[in-house]
């Protein structure tokens, strides 16, 4: 873990307040656009938040988070009592979202989901790639870092205030695409939903902060074998494999519990993972949170 001084809190959007990490001890973990970190507040809570900064800036991260009174906990208390000057943890920064090398692109955001795309519009065009934003929110007032998007980058970026003007017609932004266009998208449920809907799934990259619904085989036993001790595990049908290796002594790092954040990727070395993940996880791994597996044994690097 970094143990950087939380240097400024500002209010940014209706109920979203900006949070910069200044490095304590030298300069902070390298990170490229789509990357976030676990914020280990100290309520004892752990949340990931997308990195919305500059990749450039070694002394200082960014984040940004909206309050959510129905949420568990974490976005209340920094909206509530987490104050400037305070010293937190934060995990090295992870990207389960990168952005990937393309002439064109077409960024789509929702509300609090344009902390991961604010960079990537920014490296596209360093990059010399032809790039717009499309940033849906209910109001203007809602919607963070608005004004200075379209302040620094004019009209390759659209503000779309879907009280006003109803939501962005992404068929039509579709018909409009060049050949070689990737398309990234962060929002919402209702904003991905149409986005997959919309653009060919080998064209369009998203990233929940939920994990999708969707429906599994009911949960069968199984057993893991922890490879680098040697113990055997009983994962039971109504627990996870994540809480069945705490509760057998093989605690595996941890954040979100729902298969969006990867802070408990562990390497599968036997058997066949079942992956419930809404990461997509890369072969020959897992994540344990939510994932489960389709052979009766399973033997991972642990």
């Amino acid at each position: 873990m970094q143990h950087p001084i939380l240097d400024r809190v500002e209010r940014v959007a209706d109920d979203v307040v900006s949070l910069v990490l200044r490095g304590a001890d030298g300069p902070l973990a390298p990170w490229t656009p789509g990357a976030h970190v676990d914020l280990a507040l100290p309520n004892l809570l752990t949340r990931q938040y997308s990195l919305c900064g500059d990749p450039a800036d070694r002394g200082r991260y960014r984040i940004a988070v909206r309050h959510d009174p129905l949420s568990r906990g974490g976005s209340e208390y920094v909206h509530l009592f987490l104050r400037e000057g305070r010293t937190v943890a934060v995990s090295p920064p992870r990207n389960n979202f990168p952005l990937l090398p393309a002439p064109e692109y077409l960024f789509l955001a929702g509300g609090i989901g344009i902390t991961p795309i604010a960079p990537m519009l920014r490296a596209a065009l360093a990059a010399g790639a032809t790039a717009r934003l499309v940033y849906a929110g209910r109001s203007t007032a809602s919607m963070p870092f608005a004004t200075e998007l379209a302040a620094a980058h004019g009209d390759r970026v659209r503000i779309v205030s879907t009280a006003a003007d109803g939501r962005p017609d992404l068929a039509a932004l579709a018909a409009d695409l060049g050949p070689d266009a990737l398309v990234y998208c962060c929002g919402p449920d209702a904003m991905l939903t149409a986005a997959e809907a919309a653009f060919p799934a080998d064209r369009l990259h998203v990233e929940r902060f939920r994990p999708a619904t969707r429906t599994f085989a009911p949960n069968a036993e199984f057993q893991v074998h922890c490879a680098r001790s040697g113990g055997s595990v009983r994962v039971a049908a109504d627990e996870s494999m994540l809480d069945a290796l705490h509760h057998a002594g093989h605690p595996v790092p941890s954040g979100c519990r729902e298969g969006v954040c990867g802070s408990c990727e562990l390497v599968v070395l036997a058997g066949e993972p079942e992956h419930r993940d809404d990461i997509g996880a890369a072969p020959g791994t897992m994540y344990p949170c939510v994932s489960r597996a389709s052979s009766h044994h399973l033997s991972v690097d642990l």
